[in-house]
């Protein structure tokens, strides 16, 4: 290991240890205040007296602020709320903002979201800011009873020694807090919000088989707001499914709790669709969607019995499911000690040319899924010399040459040494033999972690934890490592202020950012997660650690195109390079959704032409974000297009 990876993972867990700070002496100021329930009772220490907004004579509306003064400058990491513990809902806080300020003046959002209705302890942690003032914004009361703000206690959570991480290795910003804990996340096409869901439970998903229903949340980019929603139309609790986004973009969700069920969400018309029941009921397997558009899966013995979860395929034509013979689970089984209740979870499915499926993992033997027919599998060799690799994950970072990126995993769900391992799998030929080259391990060992594609084809490995074991954040990872294929080597970059691992995921957003959340869903456990946080990477920054400067894409001629053909784009000004990365969709460290395509374009002026490749195995059919990218690698914010394949 270089001396300077040292060096940045020490200065990166510096500042992550977090506790509640002294409040002695501490002022609070509000907007409104009942007589009798004043501001300063949040800062008394005793949770049976609250602060409440005014309702008599009259009712003080909304928004309601709360200011705490804490006379001297923290290294502030997160803040806690306790709502009010007499058994009253009324003025639970909804929607809100967390601000910061050095002055009382000038002021800073590390966090914003929508806080779930109940009396529970809220916790909110965000990336160190110093500050001396820390504001709480009520924007709504959660459960809309009326127009008031309450609490018990608020504390502020701070680390002594605080060290400004370098932007040239980004820079996480925005902590969003959900209503849930999210357990699976989709980026929906042309809107770029965020459909994430946990079980029938906002925050446990034990119990839930049979219960018809789930947690949901949609978090917009554009408004900054958080929205929640309990589905109950299509009887089927979503929990550890399987989910592709078919080639209009709607996700479709498989199995889990309820295991034999389909649920498609219809982003046009925002609501939820039953679809056919599979002919294997599963939980815990993988989806990929073929070159037709077709959408294949296969495992799941993690609920709806154990073992022979063989492939099936679904027909959008038909809106029919059928039972692949041909395609067997037991060639891609790992040699978990849980038995098949764990071996044939998690698949890493890429869908390929001509209705193929490659199978890269998390078995160290490698398959090939052909579909058409009664289906047929033939073996596609070892991953190198690399292990069963349960819960690490893969990514296709260049669908053009095939290229897909392996990272970490353990021969055992759990409690088993995860590995540091990365390989690149090369593609090509249905049914051939890939090539697998062992390339530079990762600086930690990972399980539970997730990867995401960025526009600039480098891969970000977020969370995860060395010894993988479910609900436990005891070995958790803070610092994510960026892997560059030019290099073949990994990069640690900024932590992250929230263990990710167990039930967390990562997603590219279409502004180029990422958004990792998630993590637990275990009842009253210590390891939920009902967060997320926004990475800005470095391609968004200067070398002096300044915002870059981003092209932009001004016009797109079509927002549909079928393989082969062209997109004509003008920016305001040169580029040169552009890239396609498909829409993604998480759960349990598998996106089977999202790959790359770099694109050369023919210039003329600050018009560009660029050509989709031709095969549909390549360019799945489905949403697709296109980004333009200048001289320095910076890029766009991308614009949406959908790829059909005829």
């Amino acid at each position: 290991m270089r001396l300077p990876k040292l060096a940045t993972l020490f200065i990166s867990l510096t500042t992550l240890v977090a506790a509640q700070t002294d409040r002695t002496g501490w002022t609070a100021t509000a907007d409104s205040f009942q007589p009798g329930n004043e501001q300063a009772k949040v800062l008394d220490g005793n949770t049976g007296t609250i602060w409440h907004s005014q309702y008599s004579p009259s009712n003080a509306p909304l928004p309601h602020t709360i200011t705490l003064d804490m006379k001297k400058t923290y290294n502030v990491n997160g803040l806690t709320y306790l709502p009010r513990q007499d058994g009253n809902s009324n003025g639970n806080i909804g929607q809100h903002k967390i601000q910061l300020s050095l002055d009382g003046n000038s002021w800073s959002t590390p966090a914003f979201g929508t806080y779930l209705d109940d009396s529970s302890l809220k916790t909110t942690p965000f990336s160190t800011t110093p500050a001396r003032y820390v504001r709480l914004i009520a924007l709504t009361e959660a459960g809309g009873r009326g127009p008031w703000t309450s609490a018990a206690e608020i504390n502020i959570l701070s680390t002594a020694s605080y060290n400004p991480p370098p932007t040239r290795l980004g820079q996480w910003t925005s902590t969003l807090d959900f209503p849930i804990v999210p357990a699976a996340a989709v980026v929906l096409r042309n809107t770029g919000k965020v459909l994430l869901w946990s079980s029938y439970k906002p925050t446990d998903f034990s119990g839930g088989s049979g219960s018809g229903k789930t947690a949901t949340a949609i978090y917009d980019p554009a408004t900054g707001t958080v929205s929640q929603r309990l589905i109950t139309n299509t009887q089927h609790d979503m929990f550890c499914p399987g989910i592709s986004l078919d080639v209009n973009g709607r996700p479709f969700v498989t199995g889990g709790n309820d295991a034999a069920k389909l649920s498609i969400y219809d982003p046009s018309a925002d609501n939820w669709i039953a679809g056919p029941s599979m002919k294997i009921s599963r939980g815990y397997q993988a989806s990929a969607t073929l070159s037709d558009g077709r959408i294949f899966t296969i495992g799941g013995s993690w609920s709806g019995g154990q073992g022979n979860k063989n492939g099936e395929v679904y027909s959008p034509s038909s809106n029919s499911w059928s039972l692949l013979s041909g395609c067997p689970v037991a060639p891609m089984l790992t040699a978990d000690s849980a038995g098949v209740y764990r071996a044939d979870n998690h698949g890493w499915l890429f869908g390929w040319k001509g209705g193929s499926v490659f199978q890269a993992g998390p078995s160290k033997a490698m398959n090939w899924y052909f579909t058409t027919g009664s289906g047929s599998q033939k073996a596609a060799g070892l991953r190198a010399a690399d292990p069963d690799a349960m819960n690490g994950n893969a990514v296709m970072y260049d669908a053009v040459n095939g290229k897909i990126l392996t990272t970490g995993g353990a021969v055992n769900y759990q409690d088993t040494q995860a590995t540091a391992n990365a390989h690149v799998i090369t593609i090509g030929t249905p049914g051939n033999t890939p090539s697998v080259a062992k390339v530079g391990s990762m600086t930690t060992a990972r399980g539970f972690a997730n990867s995401v594609v960025l526009p600039n084809g480098k891969v970000l490995v977020i969370g995860g934890e060395s010894l993988p074991v479910p609900f436990s954040d005891n070995t958790a990872s803070f610092t994510p490592e960026l892997y560059d294929p030019a290099t073949s080597t990994f990069t640690v970059v900024n932590p992250i202020a929230v263990a990710r691992t167990y039930h967390s995921w990562g997603l590219l957003l279409p502004d180029a950012t990422v958004l990792s959340g998630g993590g637990g869903l275990c009842g009253g456990c210590s390891t939920n997660h009902p967060n997320a946080q926004i990475y800005k990477p470095p391609y968004l920054f200067t070398s002096s650690g300044s915002e870059a400067s981003r092209p932009t894409i001004n016009s797109i001629s079509t927002t549909n195109v079928v393989v082969g053909g062209k997109i004509t784009i003008t920016t305001n000004r040169a580029v040169s390079s552009f890239s396609l990365v498909r829409f993604g969709s998480a759960t349990h460290s598998v996106n089977t959704d999202q790959r790359r395509i770099p694109l050369t374009p023919t210039a003329s002026g600050l018009t560009y032409t660029v050509t989709v490749p031709s095969d549909s195995g390549v360019a799945l059919p489905g949403p697709w974000m296109i980004f333009a990218l200048d001289s320095a690698g910076v890029p766009s914010v991308a614009k949406t297009v959908l790829i059909r394949s005829s």
